[in-house]
């Protein structure tokens, strides 16, 4: 049963492997096919029925919306990010005054989406409020992932080990029975099931060959990340540990500590006055 979940999970993340390149691929083929429909979408100009209102481009973008279909139709090969590269380029060079048109334009359309949320948020009953809060943080934590494993990438952050079946289905995609992907995952797992133990002992050891290369990659290079001081990037089990914050005295520790000096103090007074008064009565029957 281990070994049917480590496979299903091997399929899946293969499938979402050639489903975000394909889509990569789709987009940049729609992009410039259809540049300014990418742009309204990808943003999202138009709201919902129903829905919150949606955040309005700024100034740059808007300009990027004008220019890109310019550039694509006088460039039809020309990729998406040298379109963009391009545009970003002749912003920086615009001055204010020719920046201006689309600047006022973001800064109408900001304050009609004010007005506009603050109508939508007056309609909403305080659950439907409060859930909105949870998912906006919850997109928010997800953004924030997103742009930490970019980071992560781009500082050549190692490739997580592959297990038996991962490596296996590799090597035998090309050749795999059936003419859709789903079909070539089912295949390749009727195989993997049926390939005898002595074959498949091959990959096991290949997938315990590639745990070692990810335990020396990922040890040199959390080194490296302490060494430039980005320990954030660190797994939790190796994030060095934080000494413990010194306790803060509260105000009822802070008043019960005079309490216990007076009480001190009063009990030598209470005791010296003791001695007085036996000191007096021994001199008194002393005298008699």
């Amino acid at each position: 049963m281990a070994h049917f979940n480590l496979m299903t999970a091997g399929v899946s993340l293969l499938a979402k492997s050639f489903s975000a390149l394909s889509c990569t691929n789709s987009l940049a083929r729609c992009t410039s096919v259809h540049p300014v429909s990418f742009f309204l979408t990808s943003r999202g100009l138009t709201a919902q029925a129903g829905g919150p209102p949606k955040r309005p481009l700024n100034g740059y973008m808007r300009y990027v919306v004008q220019q890109q279909p310019t550039i694509v139709q006088q460039n039809p090969a020309i990729k998406i990010t040298e379109v963009i590269r391009k545009i970003a380029q002749e912003w920086r060079l615009m001055s204010a005054e020719q920046k201006r048109p689309f600047v006022e334009d973001f800064q109408r359309a900001r304050d009609q989406f004010k007005l506009d949320l603050k109508r939508y948020e007056a309609k909403l009953t305080p659950a439907e409020f409060e859930q909105q809060a949870i998912e906006r943080k919850q997109v928010m934590a997800k953004r924030k992932e997103i742009r930490r494993k970019r980071e992560m990438n781009s500082l050549g952050k190692p490739k997580r080990p592959r297990s038996a079946f991962n490596i296996y289905m590799s090597e035998h995609f090309v050749e795999a029975r059936g003419l859709t992907m789903p079909a070539k995952l089912i295949s390749l797992m009727d195989d993997w099931r049926s390939l005898l133990g002595y074959k498949k002992q091959v990959y096991m050891q290949l997938a315990e060959d590639d745990k070692i290369r990810y335990k020396n990659e990922i040890k040199s290079w959390e080194e490296h990340m302490l060494e430039i001081g980005r320990e954030d990037l660190l797994r939790e089990q190796t994030r060095p540990k934080k000494a413990p914050a010194k306790k803060r005295a509260t105000k009822k520790e802070v008043k019960a500590k005079p309490k216990a000096k007076k009480t001190a103090t009063a009990g030598v007074v209470k005791a010296a006055g003791k001695g007085k008064t036996a000191g007096k009565v021994t001199a008194t029957r002393s005298k008699k």
